[in-house]
């Protein structure tokens, strides 16, 4: 049955080359017994056997003009359309339509979780046992612990004053906390300025350490386990980190460590981060609205249900008798935060979420850096739910909900469902299947699930409400890289490690390769355009005019729409351009 089906198909191929080069006729003498009882398997939609093989009974055929080739190559299509393509739409609808689903039962749940919690006021002090630490007059500023304040950097010229200063400025005994400054950068002159800031800090009074080290063997997870191996870690209870442009308010120490003195078995307080530049541009303040999302609804509602998030690996603070018991860093993927976390989840730790707690940051508003930092984000935790799924499933010191949670919530729906539906059903089956009228797209699952989602998203973003529209089409675009890098992530293709740094230039990022390659500059024009964008904003082109003529819906207006949305970031009128140069 199979060979008769791959002859009908290589049959079908010959046809097509004959009628394309066959302007001046081509004779040839098919034989059609391969047919005999081949087209009640591939046709479901009545097309009746007899017209199959008239139609490819070809024999002594002196040829035919434009006007007749172009009927045949219709009338060729429309059969290997019924055949193989609408059976092929119809499969991938039924899986878009169960993962579509999947999503939307998710998004609801979180909901629920995160506004019941904000309803009913259950603030961290309200579920777990805090008091304020304050000075002993007879053991001094023993009563405070001593805490390891960790600043990884590479090459941050515009911003390694700021952190590091704001660091020195933390509400905490000087001689209660350690400031280690963890400097991977390549640049001499940047180097030498950063280590000047951290000798100017230290003649004040503030216990500041300056490391490097002689290579960069695993990036920000290398830097951070090399600086826990230092001998005057080992006196410190805490670890607070912070990224190089992350700004902590002078009392984060004295509204987050309390918890883990106070509660044990608590191995992680992570602080919610507040955008210092969202209003620089449309995608900054469109990615304002995704992070938004992600720390007053995902957050929350893993701090509250199962004590379990994904760690933003800066704005936290751990307790390092728990990060060493889970291990300590790791480099063997592009989220060495995530992987600690879920090994420290594993060993029974609880994490805790404080959502009034902000720590100020950057976000990048260059979009060729923005899709670096995406691909490492997704392809990251793609991978790592490669390798850590089987240890999941064996963990004992975990419950079986919580297993659950971290292997179907965590990592199946968001870190791979969310990803791949949102491409392949609204910028693939949607659009092709104007196309494709054998094939019917439910109303519900087109317009009901992802209006419920976006409304979903809308209620923690009231300010930007009005962006929403411009939020789902920015979306729709990224979702194409992020697909793909889920992918290189699941099968560890040859980039799943690729790092590449966003360097924060004040407000103008600019994404930086680690290999260090020097190349020639492009020029402006041809370093804003984005050819993949550019590519697929033309497929979509073609489906909706395809729609406006031949078809029987308005899929044509949200197609266009999103085509829109591919030129205009393929050609790179998307966010700040700053130069690689």
């Amino acid at each position: 049955m199979k060979m008769r089906a791959l002859e009908s198909m290589v049959l079908l191929l010959i046809l097509i080359f004959s009628i394309v080069l066959g302007s001046k006729g081509m004779e040839f003498n098919l034989s059609m017994d391969v047919f005999v009882d081949g087209p009640a398997i591939w046709f479901s939609d009545g097309v009746n056997a007899g017209n199959f093989v008239g139609l490819l009974n070809v024999s002594s055929y002196e040829g035919f003009g434009m006007d007749g080739a172009w009927e045949k190559i219709v009338e060729v299509w429309v059969l290997v359309r019924g055949m193989v393509v609408a059976p092929v739409m119809r499969v991938a609808m039924v899986l878009c339509m169960v993962m579509s689903l999947m999503l939307l039962v998710e998004f609801v749940f979180m909901s629920l979780v995160s506004l019941g919690v904000k309803i009913l006021r259950r603030k961290p002090e309200i579920r777990y046992k805090w008091e304020a630490l304050k000075e002993d007059p007879e053991i001094g500023t023993s009563v405070y612990p001593m805490v390891l304040v960790q600043i990884p950097m590479f090459n941050e010229k515009e911003v390694y004053k700021l952190s590091i200063g704001a660091a020195c400025g933390l509400a905490w005994p000087p001689d209660r906390f350690i400031i280690q400054v963890l400097d991977d950068s390549t640049d001499p002159i940047v180097k030498a300025m950063v280590e000047l800031e951290c000798n100017a800090w230290a003649s004040k009074g503030m216990n500041i350490h300056y490391e490097v080290r002689n290579n960069r063997k695993g990036y920000k997870a290398g830097a951070l386990k090399e600086g826990m191996e230092h001998s005057y870690v080992h006196q410190c209870d805490f670890v607070a980190i912070f990224d190089s442009d992350f700004q902590p308010e002078p009392d984060f120490l004295m509204r987050t460590v309390p918890f883990l003195v106070n509660n044990p078995k608590i191995a992680l307080v992570q602080a919610r981060w507040e955008f210092v530049n969202f209003g620089e541009c449309l995608m900054t303040r469109i990615q304002r609205m995704s992070l938004d999302y992600h720390f007053k609804v995902e957050q929350e509602a893993g701090s509250c249900t199962f004590a379990f998030f994904g760690f933003n690996g800066t704005a936290g603070v751990w307790r390092i008798s728990a990060l060493n018991e889970a291990g300590g860093w790791e480099d063997r993927t592009t989220v060495e935060d995530m992987d600690l976390a879920v090994r420290a989840i594993l060993k029974g730790w609880k994490f805790l979420y404080v959502g009034d707690v902000k720590v100020k940051s950057e976000l990048p508003s260059n979009f060729k850096a923005y899709r670096h930092q995406q691909h490492r984000w997704t392809c990251g935790a793609a991978n790592l739910f490669r390798k850590v799924a089987f240890d999941i499933m064996r963990a004992k010191d975990v419950s079986l909900w919580k297993k659950l949670y971290v292997l179907y919530s965590f990592f199946i729906v968001r870190k791979v469902v969310a990803h791949v539906v949102t491409f392949f059903l609204y910028c693939v089956v949607v659009p092709a299947s104007a196309l494709i009228p054998e094939v019917n797209i439910p109303i519900w699952m087109v317009v009901h699930i992802p209006t419920t989602i976006t409304l979903l998203n809308a209620i923690r973003n009231t300010s930007f409400i009005h962006l929403m529209p411009l939020w789902i089409l920015f979306e729709n675009v990224m979702s194409m890289h992020r697909m793909k890098a889920t992918m290189i992530g699941l099968l560890e293709a040859k980039s799943a490690n690729e790092w590449v740094v966003t360097e924060k230039l004040g407000g103008a990022i600019r994404a930086k390769p680690e290999n260090q390659i020097l190349e020639k500059p492009p020029s402006r024009f041809k370093e804003r355009l984005n050819y993949s964008e550019l590519r697929f904003g033309f497929f979509l082109l073609l489906c909706a005019s395809y729609d406006v003529i031949y078809g029987v819906n308005y899929y044509f207006i949200y197609i266009y729409l999103q085509a829109l949305a591919f030129f205009i970031m393929g050609v790179g009128f998307v966010g700040r351009h700053t130069s690689n140069s």
